[in-house]
């Protein structure tokens, strides 16, 4: 006897979720790295992978074949170029790109009113190589997610960005782009030339990307700066910085350049903490520390602020702290509890 109609729509129903699940869920992690470069937002990618996968979920019977990847790619990308044509801005911000170095210690005040870029964990990043996909890529996989290339390409009209990362970080052809962007391979061109103009006077003017991993020598340069915070060294900390490094603490506006000016806010700083209790962990492809701190020593450690450090030989050039209200939000995507125990500190092996 032959199956009811109901039961074989079902059954071609699960057949179609399974292929479904089968092709999409071991491309989940690289499209939201995507949509996190697009966006500079980790919790907006979150968002913008879930809508991608629902569309591509009700539109799975329309695909005709081909190249599945490039296919959730596409809808992916639009689904990212629609979002930031709803923002008010389409670019984040750090904030040593809106306004002078100050002078004065700040108020303490957030800005809130600001789109502030966010950091990546690296345990989002497990399985995704760290190599340029293919010789046509410009960037590695490891220089196009760290904090300095996602500041930049912020920088970039969303289509300019998209056809930059498609062409000089997924190394597809002019022509792809153009087929998945629906507009001339010429047009595709032209914004990638523009793009990459953009982006190398920025990195002239800026630090370049560094894409090897951390060395022996900057290992050991974390473990100071490790001890140095958990001691409250203020001098033990600044003598790991360069001359002229960068000190930003997004979403406070202010931000301090070079090595004094570093170090005279945080003698000013860290008097209203008892102590300070670092994590090891990795953001961007960079060395990270989720930091805990505490005001009284019979409380418990509590999330503070998400350290993320660009080193440059054997210094830190550039050090950007995610502070609170928006730090603390970031650890459950860190994996990470919003109060520690003493009891549950963790053994102080630095990250790689």
């Amino acid at each position: 006897m032959a199956a009811p109609k109901r039961s074989r729509r079902k059954s071609a129903s699960e057949h179609s979720n399974q292929a479904f699940e089968r092709l999409a869920e071991p491309l989940r992690r690289e499209i939201k790295v995507h949509c996190y470069r697009m966006l500079g937002s980790l919790h907006e990618a979150e968002d913008l992978v879930q809508e991608t996968y629902l569309r591509a979920w009700r539109s799975f019977d329309s695909f005709e074949g081909g190249s599945f990847r490039a296919w959730l790619y596409r809808i992916a990308t639009n689904a990212c170029l629609n979002a930031l044509a709803s923002r008010k801005s389409a670019q984040r911000w750090l904030p040593h790109e809106r306004a002078p170095a100050a002078v004065q210690m700040p108020d303490g005040t957030p800005a809130t009113d600001v789109a502030w870029l966010e950091p990546y964990p690296d345990s989002g990043l497990e399985g995704i190589a760290d190599d340029a996909p293919n010789p046509e890529a410009r960037y590695t996989a490891r220089e196009a997610v760290q904090l300095a290339f996602i500041a930049t390409i912020q920088h970039l009209p969303p289509r300019q960005r998209a056809v930059l990362l498609l062409c000089d970080v997924l190394g597809w052809a002019a022509t792809e782009a153009a087929t998945l962007l629906g507009g001339s391979t010429a047009s595709v061109n032209s914004a990638l030339q523009r793009a990459r103009e953009t982006l190398d006077k920025r990195n002239t003017e800026d630090q370049p990307l560094k894409s090897s991993p951390v060395d022996a020598t900057q290992k050991e340069l974390l473990r100071r700066y490790l001890q140095a915070w958990e001691a409250l060294n203020v001098a033990d900390f600044a003598a790991l910085l360069k001359e002229d490094a960068t000190y930003v603490m997004p979403p406070t506006p202010e931000w301090y350049a070079g090595r004094e000016a570093i170090r005279a806010f945080f003698d000013w700083a860290l008097k209203r903490y008892e102590g300070f209790r670092l994590v090891p962990t990795g953001a961007n492809r960079q060395p990270a520390f989720a930091a805990y701190s505490r005001a009284r020593v019979d409380e418990p450690w509590t999330a503070h602020s998400i350290h993320v450090l660009t080193l440059e030989r054997d210094a830190i050039s550039t050090l950007t702290l995610f502070v609170k209200p928006d730090g603390p939000r970031l650890f459950h995507a860190f994996g990470l509890p919003l109060t520690l125990p003493d009891a549950d500190l963790p053994p102080t092996t630095v990250h790689t």
